[in-house]
């Protein structure tokens, strides 16, 4: 068990390693000059090269891939371009946002999707499966920006319940911030909703064709006994897994979602930095992002351990 950790712990860095360097080399492909665009096309060329210096932009490739690396290392993720503070400060602010409204959407999620899937799954055929497959192919088929715009025109506009954008911030009370993420995360839960309420159908219905769950009905289990004993704890595994691929993709979807909302989250920031080149912003961005699915990943790969105790046994 220690061993198979410490050799997934050498994975996650060794695959962070090459993550960030792929993310290098691919912002150095990005088209356009950040000195020009922070002084004009009109610059001098001397004050080109000054600027190009100081931002470090004269150096080698990999002279600045390792620049970069060490500062991650020590925690300095280097000065935005554009804003001229740091990174880590830009991002901490902007994770005030982010992190909430992710969490947010995993919960509406989860607390519509399970209780769908498994009754779904109880009563095959039925009008809850009916619905439950409909919302599926709805769901997987509207992508999360145009039902936050439906949100907006349908409810926000109509009705006047939530704001249609902005974010008033969090000193201004935890119901004023709160209210304005609701419609950004039910755009961002009801697709994902959608996934992990066919993948939990889908797993209850295979987990109750086998012989142990009919064994247990046979010694007179109740159904509600048979279903979160039996069950549900051998159907977890395929919900995990979709569980953890999920929260990466919305924290990946928030990008979309944030500039429908106006929501002064990562992904305003992201698409704030590509619009002004500001190389570093995205380079730490795009590998935060990145270092979360992994992260998401590990653990999703360690937690397998607690629900399955056949893999603790043969590892």
């Amino acid at each position: 068990m220690i061993f198979h950790i410490a050799k997934s712990l050498a994975g996650l860095i060794i695959t962070l390693l090459i993550v960030s360097f792929i993310i290098f080399l691919v912002m150095q492909a990005v088209p356009g000059d950040p000195a020009e665009i922070i002084l004009g096309m009109s610059a001098q060329p001397d004050t080109l090269a000054a600027l190009r210096s100081q931002l470090g932009l004269d150096q080698s490739l990999l002279q600045r891939y390792l620049n970069w690396l060490l500062g991650l290392l020590q925690g300095d993720l280097g000065d935005s371009y554009t804003y001229s503070t740091s990174v880590a400060q830009l991002i901490g602010e902007r994770l005030k946002v982010t992190l909430p409204l992710t969490g947010l959407a995993v919960f509406l999620s989860v607390l519509i999707s399970l209780p769908l899937g498994v009754t779904a799954a109880a009563k095959p055929n039925g009008i809850i499966d009916s619905f439950a497959s409909l919302f599926s192919q709805m769901g997987i088929a509207v992508p999360n920006f145009w039902i936050g715009l439906l949100l907006i025109l349908g409810i926000s506009l109509t009705f006047g319940w939530f704001p249609a954008g902005g974010f008033p911030g969090w000193e201004a009370g935890l119901w004023s911030a709160l209210n304005a993420l609701i419609l950004p995360a039910v755009a961002l839960a009801i697709p994902q909703a959608a996934v992990l309420t066919r993948v939990t159908r889908a797993a209850v219905i295979e987990i109750t064709g086998e012989d142990f769950v009919r064994t247990a009905r046979a010694k007179g289990a109740t159904p509600n006994y048979v279903l979160w004993h039996h069950v549900m704890p051998n159907a977890l595994i395929p919900i995990v897994t979709m569980l953890g691929m999920q929260i990466s993709i919305l924290i990946a979807g928030a990008i979309l979602v944030e500039n429908v909302f106006n929501l002064p989250g990562m992904g305003k920031l992201a698409y704030q930095a590509l619009a002004q080149r500001d190389l570093i912003v995205i380079q730490d961005v795009v590998l935060f992002f990145a270092a979360i699915v992994i992260i998401i990943n590990f653990f999703v790969d360690a937690l397998y351990t607690v629900l399955d105790p056949r893999l603790r046994i043969r590892r």
